[in-house]
């Protein structure tokens, strides 16, 4: 067992449908962005996804059943007459799936995109939160 997964058991990577093998998935697959999820605090957590070249009005968040999608394209076209020596970034657009067995609390998610960078606060679901149990 990770690290990771003993402080956050319920968030894994969900492929996309089109990425297994799914013939009904009609959407392009995209490339998953590099992301990290951290503990912030008792109530919620931290979700930091790198979308270089993505804009806001390319930025599509949604959750379905459990799991966080985020998608994202790149708005920057190259122009004909140029040619790169090295790239690092990619024009594929950004899909992640993270499934999470509904331990967030969608309607609290709170997210900022800037330089490039989407940083989410993640908060828990009432009954992922640590509570004190009374003995009597």
């Amino acid at each position: 067992m990770t690290l990771f997964n003993s402080l956050v058991p319920s968030f894994k990577h969900q492929p996309s449908a089109a990425a297994a093998g799914d013939d009904s998935a009609a959407q392009t697959p995209g490339t998953r962005p590099y992301y990290e999820v951290k503990p912030a605090g008792d109530d919620a957590w931290a979700l930091t996804v790198q979308l270089p070249g993505v804009g806001k009005d390319t930025l599509d968040i949604t959750d379905h059943d459990g799991v966080l999608v985020i998608r994202g394209g790149v708005a920057w076209r190259q122009p004909q007459d140029w040619t790169a020596l090295h790239r690092e970034t990619t024009d594929r657009p950004f899909v992640l799936e993270l499934r999470h067995d509904n331990a967030i609390d969608v309607e609290k998610i709170r997210a900022e995109l800037a330089d490039g960078v989407l940083r989410a606060t993640l908060p828990k679901a009432e009954s992922r939160k640590p509570r004190k149990i009374a003995v009597g």
